[in-house]
C-alpha cells in the first residue's frame, strides 16, 4: 500500500502527480478531467414517483382498511367506504413523503461541494468552476472558502479550517505544510484539507489530491447511498398485530359460514350476512386515524420542548429507545468555552462559572475567594490573556456572545470575572504592534505602551511548549522572579491535560521603548513565564441531569465525538459516562471485527476520534446487539449513522442540512436535555397507543362473541351489520379518540424501556382484552335474550343490546385511563375533560341513535323505557367494577412477586 498523500512531504506529493507548485496548463487539466471525471458527487437513480407512490399502499394495516372499506360498500354505506379509502391514501401520502428524505440528504451533501474556486492554470491564478478541478492542480485558498476538493498543502501561512462538519471537531484546526503520521485520524491530518470544510482564518495553497467520489466527502456520500433505512418498533408490530388480526377475521368470518351452511342448514345468503356482521364486527376502523392523532399531539409536545419531528413514527420509537449516542460538542456541552484553571507558580486558582457570560468566582482549592489584585502574578497573567487577544466579548439580545476565536473569548471572560475589561486594559496599555499566530510556531505575541511610555512590555500567548522555549524565569504570587523550572511546568501541563482540559501559556518580558514595533525575533527568548490557563467545553448543567434521568429510565447514553480521547474522556466522567474506563478511539475500533466491536459497544460509553465509518460501525453493532438506537449528529459525517440509527437526532442551530435531512427529529436548541424530554413524550405516546388498543380490541372481541354466539346457538342476530358499524365509528370516533390526549404520566421515565422485540399483544393484553370481551358479550347477549324472552319485539332487543355494548364502553373508557392503577380517585374520573367530553357526545350520539326516527329508519333501532335503560347501565357496571377488581388482583400479585424476587436477591447476597 503507497503511502497516504498527508504523510508525504509537499514535494513527493507534486512528484507522485506528476504536478508542479506552478500548477497546470489547460491541455493537461483537460486530458486528465477526461481520466479521472468531474469533481461531483453521483445523482442516484430514483424510482418514478408513481411507483414510489403505489409501493406505500403495500402494508397489511392498509389491507385490513382497504377491507372495511369493501364491507361498508358492500353495505351501502358510501359515507364509511369514503372515511375509511381516506385514511388510507393519507397514510399512504405519509409514507411517500417521507420516502424521499435520504435523496434530499443526499441533495445536501452535493450542494456541500464549493461552486467556484481559485486555480493556477498556464501560470496564472483563475476563477474556475469547481467541477473541473482535476488531480495535480493547486489551489489558492483564502479566509470564507470552501474547500473545493481535498487537498495536500503546499504552502500555509496561519490558515485554520472549520472541519466539524466533516470530523466533529469543535475548533478550527491549524494547518501546516508538514507531514503526519500514516495512521493519524482524520481530524490529526493537519497538513490535508478536505471537500466540504471551510477556512475561517488565512490563506493557502493546496494541490488537489483526490475529486468528486475520491474525496472524503465522497466516501461518506457513497456510506449513505448503501444504507438501508430500519423501520419502527411500532410500525413492526402494528405489521404483525395487522397480519395477525387480519387472518383472525379471515379464519373466523369462514369457519363461521361454513358452520352455518354445513352444519345449522342455514341458506348462504344468511350465513353470508352474518359472516359480514362478524368481519364488520371484528375490523378496528379507528386504529391508523387514533394512531396518527395520538403521533401528530405527540409531535406537538414535543415540539414545546424543542424537539421537532420530521418523521411521524418517530414520535413513538423514542419512547423505545435503549440506547442514546451523543455527540459532545453543542449537544452534551455548551459549544462555549471556558477558563476552568489558572496554574501559577506555587498554586491553582479554580474559576467559576460557565460559558460566555462573565459570571463566576476565582477561589483557591479550600475555596477561598481569590481576587485579581491579591496577586502579581495572576494579575499580570489575566492581563496578558486579555490584552494578547483580538476576539470580542458581547452581549447582544440578553446573552453573551463572541466575536473571533473562543479561546480567545474564553481570555475575555476571565478577566470580566476578575473585573479587568478589556477597554480599560487596551487603555491602560495601548497596543502598539503584533505578531499573529502562525501555525508553525504556534504563539501569538503583542507589544504594549507601559510604565508612561518608559518601558515597553511583550506579551505572549501560546503552546506550553512553544512559550517554555522563551522562558528564562518565573514570576511568583509575591511578584519575585525566579529562575523558570521547566520539569514542574511540564508536570503541571500533563497534570491538566489529563483532565481533558486545552492548555495556554502565559509570559511576558520588558524592555527599553525602541521603535515601537515588534518582531518575530523579540517573542524568542528573555520571558518570564506567568501561568498555564486551562480551558474546556463544559458540559450543560442541564445535560448532566439529562443523563442520570436517561440512567433512571434504563437508557445507556454513549458519547461519539470526533474530539480527542482526553479530552472525551473528561467530559464523560463528569456526565457521569464511562467512569473508571478509558475511552475507545477510532483507531482502536479500526483493529475490531464486528464480533469484537459487539463487546465493545456494549461496555463502553465514551468513544473519541470517530470517523463516519466508526459512527456507522457503532450504530450497527447496537442495533445487532439488540438495541434500539437514538443517534445524535451535526455534521455531513453523521449523516450514514443519523440514517441507520432508529431515530437520528439533527442540531438545529449549528447542524449542517445534510444532517437535518437525515435525521428522524431536529433540536430546536442543540440540547441533551431536550432528547431526554423527547424520549419521555415518546413513552406517553405510546402509552396512549396501548391504552386505545386495550380499549378497542374488547370493544370488537365483545361484538364478535355475540355474532358467534347467535351463530353457534342459533339465534337471531343480536347485531345486524350496519349497527356494528354504527358501535365500531361512532364509539371509535368519540371514545377511542379521547385516550389521544392523554397526558404523559409522572412515572414514565422511572421504568425501563420496553424490550424492542415485545409484542404489542402481550399475555397480560390478551387476558385483558378476552375478559373484557366476554364481560361486554355477556351484557349485550345477555339483555338481548332477556328482551326476547319478555316478548319485546327484536328491533327493541337489538337497541338494547347495541347501547349495553356501548355503554359499557363509556364505563371501560375510564378504566383505560390506566392500565395498571386504579381509576378511583378525583383525577382517575374527573381528571380529563377529553374523556368527559367524549362520554357525553357520545352520549348524546346514542340518544339519537335509539329516538331520531331517521336514525331508527336507517339502522332500526327503537325507543327504550326508563327501565331499559337501567338495565343497560348496570351491564355498563358490570365491566367497569370486574376491570378495576381485575387491576387490584394484578397490582397485589406484581407487587408480590417482586417482593419474592427482592427477597430471593438479599438471600442470594448473604449466602455469597
Amino acid at each position: 500500500m503507497s503511502t497516504p498523500w498527508h504523510a508525504l512531504e509537499s514535494g513527493e506529493t507534486l512528484t507522485r502527480l506528476d504536478a508542479s507548485a506552478a500548477g497546470l496548463d489547460s491541455a493537461e487539466a483537460a486530458r486528465r478531467l477526461a481520466e479521472h471525471g468531474p469533481n461531483s458527487l453521483p445523482t442516484p437513480r430514483s424510482d418514478r414517483w408513481w411507483w414510489r407512490l403505489l409501493r406505500q399502499f403495500h402494508n397489511v394495516l392498509l389491507y385490513v382498511m382497504m377491507g372495511a372499506a369493501i364491507v361498508t360498500s358492500f353495505l351501502e354505506h358510501w359515507i364509511d367506504t369514503a372515511v375509511l379509502l381516506g385514511a388510507v391514501v393519507v397514510n399512504a401520502l405519509i409514507g411517500f413523503i417521507q420516502e424521499g428524505r435520504a435523496e434530499s440528504a443526499l441533495d445536501s451533501i452535493r450542494s456541500m461541494l464549493a461552486p467556484h474556486t481559485r486555480v493556477r492554470r498556464d501560470g496564472r491564478i483563475v476563477d474556475i468552476a469547481a467541477v473541473d478541478l482535476v488531480p495535480g492542480d493547486v489551489v489558492r485558498l483564502v479566509s470564507g472558502d470552501r474547500v473545493p476538493a481535498d487537498l495536500r498543502l503546499i504552502r500555509a501561512r496561519d490558515l485554520r479550517i472549520d472541519e466539524a462538519a466533516l470530523t466533529g471537531e469543535s475548533l478550527p484546526v491549524e494547518k501546516s505544510t508538514s507531514p503526519v503520521d500514516e495512521d493519524s485520524e482524520l481530524g490529526d491530518r493537519r497538513s490535508s484539507c478536505y471537500a466540504g470544510t471551510v477556512a475561517v482564518f488565512g490563506q493557502g495553497d493546496g494541490v488537489v489530491v483526490a475529486t468528486g467520489t475520491d474525496t472524503e466527502l465522497g466516501r461518506i456520500n457513497a456510506l449513505l447511498t448503501g444504507i438501508d433505512t430500519t423501520t419502527t418498533p411500532l410500525l413492526r408490530q402494528i405489521a404483525g398485530f395487522g397480519r395477525w388480526l387480519a387472518a383472525v377475521i379471515l379464519v373466523a368470518a369462514a369457519a363461521t359460514y361454513a358452520f352455518g351452511v354445513v352444519v345449522r342448514g342455514e341458506t348462504p345468503a344468511e350465513m353470508f350476512t352474518m359472516a359480514v356482521a362478524l368481519a364488520a364486527s371484528a375490523i378496528p376502523e379507528g386504529l391508523p386515524a387514533v394512531m396518527t392523532v395520538t403521533l401528530s399531539l405527540g409531535v406537538q409536545r414535543m415540539a414545546q420542548r424543542h424537539a421537532v419531528v420530521r418523521r411521524l413514527p418517530a414520535v413513538e420509537t423514542l419512547g423505545s429507545v435503549t440506547v442514546i449516542c451523543s455527540d459532545k460538542t453543542g449537544t452534551l456541552t455548551r459549544n462555549e468555552m471556558t477558563v476552568q484553571k489558572v496554574v501559577g507558580a506555587r498554586r491553582t486558582i479554580d474559576v467559576g462559572g460557565v460559558g460566555y457570560a462573565p459570571v463566576g468566582t476565582l477561589t483557591t482549592g479550600d475555596g477561598t475567594t481569590v481576587t485579581r489584585e491579591s496577586s502579581a502574578a495572576l494579575d499580570l497573567a489575566i492581563r496578558t490573556g486579555v490584552l494578547c487577544n483580538d476576539s470580542k466579548v458581547f452581549e447582544a439580545d440578553g446573552s453573551w456572545e463572541i466575536d473571533g476565536d473562543p479561546t480567545e473569548a474564553a481570555l475575555l471572560v476571565l478577566g470580566r470575572k476578575a473585573g479587568l475589561r478589556a477597554d480599560a486594559a487596551t487603555a491602560a496599555w495601548p497596543r502598539l504592534d503584533v505578531v499573529p499566530f502562525e501555525s508553525e510556531h504556534r504563539f501569538m505575541a503583542t507589544l504594549h505602551r507601559h510604565d508612561d511610555g518608559r518601558r515597553e512590555r511583550i506579551l505572549l500567548k501560546g503552546a506550553p511548549e512553544s512559550v517554555l522555549s522563551a522562558c528564562t524565569h518565573q514570576l511568583d504570587d509575591r511578584n519575585d522572579r525566579h529562575p523558570v523550572e521547566i520539569a514542574y511546568w511540564d508536570r503541571r501541563a500533563r497534570e491538566v491535560a489529563a483532565q481533558g482540559l486545552r492548555l495556554l501559556a502565559l509570559a511576558y518580558r520588558d524592555r527599553e521603548p525602541a521603535t515601537g514595533t515588534l518582531e518575530f525575533e523579540d517573542a524568542h527568548q528573555g520571558f518570564t513565564f506567568l501561568a498555564l490557563v486551562g480551558i474546556i467545553d463544559p458540559p450543560r448543567e442541564e445535560a448532566v441531569v439529562a443523563v442520570r434521568e436517561c440512567h433512571r429510565a434504563g437508557i445507556e447514553v454513549k458519547m461519539v465525538t470526533g474530539d480527542h480521547a482526553d479530552t472525551a474522556g473528561e467530559i464523560g466522567a463528569q456526565m457521569g459516562l464511562g467512569v473508571g474506563r478509558a475511552p475507545v478511539t477510532g483507531a482502536q475500533i479500526e483493529t475490531l471485527d464486528d464480533t469484537a466491536l459487539r463487546h465493545v459497544v456494549a461496555e463502553t460509553d465514551v468513544f473519541a476520534r470517530a470517523s463516519p465509518e466508526h459512527k456507522l460501525r457503532l450504530v450497527r453493532a447496537l442495533q445487532d446487539n439488540g438495541e434500539v438506537v437514538a443517534m445524535t449528529g451535526d455534521g455531513v459525517n453523521d449523516a450514514p449513522a443519523l440514517t441507520r440509527a432508529d431515530v437520528g437526532v439533527a442540531m438545529g442551530e449549528g447542524g449542517t442540512e445534510a444532517a437535518k435531512e437525515s435525521a428522524d427529529m431536529v433540536l430546536a436548541d442543540d440540547n441533551f436535555a431536550s432528547i431526554a424530554a423527547a424520549v419521555h413524550e415518546g413513552r406517553g405516546v405510546y402509552d396512549n397507543i396501548k391504552k386505545f388498543v386495550l380499549f378497542m380490541l374488547p370493544t370488537n372481541g365483545g361484538e364478535a362473541l355475540v355474532v358467534i354466539a347467535a351463530i353457534v346457538f342459533q339465534l337471531t342476530l343480536p347485531m345486524t351489520p350496519a349497527q356494528v358499524l354504527w358501535i365500531n365509528l361512532a364509539t371509535v370516533s368519540t371514545l377511542g379518540l379521547a385516550l389521544a390526549f392523554e397526558p404523559t404520566e409522572k412515572t414514565v421515565m422511572q421504568r425501563a424501556p420496553r424490550p424492542p422485540g415485545q409484542s404489542l399483544m402481550t399475555p397480560f393484553f390478551v387476558w385483558r382484552v378476552a375478559m373484557v370481551s366476554a364481560l361486554m358479550m355477556t351484557g349485550s347477549l345477555g339483555l338481548f335474550l332477556w328482551e326476547l324472552e319478555s316478548g319485546t319485539s327484536v328491533e327493541v332487543a337489538r337497541t338494547v343490546a347495541v347501547n349495553a355494548i356501548v355503554v359499557a364502553e363509556m364505563f371501560y373508557l375510564f378504566n383505560s385511563r390506566r392500565i395498571y392503577n386504579s381509576v378511583l380517585d378525583r383525577e382517575g374520573m374527573l381528571g380529563s375533560p377529553y374523556v368527559l367530553g367524549a362520554v357525553a357526545v357520545c352520549a348524546l350520539l346514542q340518544l339519537l341513535f335509539t329516538y331520531a326516527p331517521f336514525m331508527q329508519a336507517v339502522f332500526g333501532s327503537a325507543a327504550l323505557t326508563l327501565a331499559d335503560w337501567g338495565k343497560v347501565l348496570g351491564a355498563g357496571l358490570l365491566v367497569f367494577v370486574v376491570a378495576e377488581l381485575e387491576k387490584w388482583v394484578v397490582r397485589h400479585v406484581r407487587r408480590s412477586r417482586m417482593h419474592e424476587r427482592s427477597s430471593a436477591s438479599a438471600l442470594s447476597r448473604s449466602a455469597s
